[in-house]
């Protein structure tokens, strides 16, 4: 509750005091007035006589002997309802002072600060609303802060990764362009490590394409129904090759078959794909990768699980940030650009869905829950 301070404590006592002062003036006043018109008017006491004498009150048939009792009585009630409703009045105007100056200091730029006192009343309304806002805009502050150093780390990030390439391809061209090379052999040396490179730029700008596509606020989200295990066969067929290469083997289970889900086919399969492609890359030793679905209630869990080498607990916490990788050195020789995983992250999201991954000496798995069925109008 809110507590006064000592002036404004002196302040209510002196008005009160004030107010029974006046009331007290007033009441002898009217009792004045009203006993001169009696006693001038020998008609009103002759009526006020003979209504005390016919009127009795109670069970024990009281009689009314003097009405100045009752006048007085009725006086002193209505002078209470008035003190209070004054001292009342002048509290709920301190409050709103208090308000008020809570409200020019949060003002100031102290947005750490909430009306720290309750009140009764409507000006409670006040004060929740009022401390839910500057909580609303703390946290859009926040967020906009989060935005913008996301952005920068972003710029920083693409920087590094694009001039890293760009470096290596400048280089080996100028060498063929300056003729610094012995023999045809090196030519074909240089322009093919050129090419590497300039690929290695080109799957960075697409994934960095794709990343902020998802990433934009009411990103489109084409839904549809999906046959889940038929989509599942089609990721898992456009790597087979890749994977004998490997000598790995990919398996598909389904549960039940078919199983029909509501989701965007485009990005649901590119979510698919970017996890198979980061089990080739990255799941050194590998036999199998292995992607199961099954419906549990009014969701799907999608489990895609092979049993390369084990990844790092401290890694696996940071797996689904931007351009993060296990190798501490940035190391470009699998081909990856950082991105995959936070791809992976924001189609799940689109789809409100989430998605873990744990890895231990038997297996790594990346587990996908996603809802059976979606209303176009929640996807933003």
């Amino acid at each position: 509750m809110l507590k006064l301070t000592g002036r404004e404590k002196s302040s209510l006592f002196f008005e009160g005091l004030l107010t029974i002062i006046l009331l007290g003036l007033i009441n002898i006043a009217l009792i004045t007035i009203i006993q001169t018109m009696i006693q001038s008017n020998p008609g009103v006491q002759s009526g006020i006589f003979i209504i005390k004498q016919s009127l009795v009150i109670g069970p024990f048939r009281a009689q009314i002997w003097s009405y100045q009792r009752i006048v007085m009585a009725l006086l002193v009630l209505i002078d209470i309802g008035v003190l209070w409703w004054r001292l009342l009045r002048r509290y709920h105007l301190y409050q709103l002072d208090h308000i008020i100056g809570e409200l020019h200091y949060i003002a100031q730029g102290h947005l750490d600060h909430r009306i720290p006192f309750r009140v009764n009343g409507n000006q409670q309304h006040v004060i929740t609303s009022v401390n839910a806002l500057v909580d609303t805009i703390t946290q859009a502050m926040q967020e906009e802060r989060a935005s913008e150093k996301s952005k920068d780390e972003l710029i920083t990030n693409v920087s590094h990764d694009l001039r890293t390439p760009l470096t290596s391809i400048i280089g080996y061209l100028g060498l063929i362009e300056d003729h610094q090379y012995q023999s045809e052999e090196d030519i074909v040396k240089y322009s093919h490590i050129a090419y590497d490179k300039a690929k290695q730029m080109k799957n960075l700008v697409e994934d960095l394409f794709e990343y902020t596509k998802v990433q934009q606020h009411g990103a489109p989200v084409n839904l549809m129904t999906v046959d889940l295990g038929q989509l599942l066969e089609q990721v898992g067929a456009s790597f087979e090759l890749e994977a004998d290469k490997k000598g790995m083997a990919i398996n598909v289970t389904c549960e039940p078959s078919p199983l029909s889900i509501t989701a965007d086919p485009e990005k649901l399969g590119r979510l698919f794909s970017n996890l198979v492609a980061n089990a080739l890359k990255y799941g050194h030793g590998a036999s199998y990768i292995h992607l199961t679905a099954k419906q549990l209630g009014e969701k799907v869990v999608i489990t895609v699980a092979d049993d390369g080498e084990k990844i790092p607990a401290e890694a696996v916490k940071h797996l689904f940030e931007r351009f993060y990788r296990v190798e501490s050195s940035r190391n470009k020789a699998t081909g990856g650009t950082g991105l995959g995983l936070a791809i992976v992250q924001s189609i799940v999201e689109l789809h409100h869905g989430s998605v873990t991954a744990r890895s231990d000496d038997q297996e790594t798995a990346f587990v996908v829950t996603l809802p059976v069925k979606q209303v176009q109008k929640e996807v933003r």
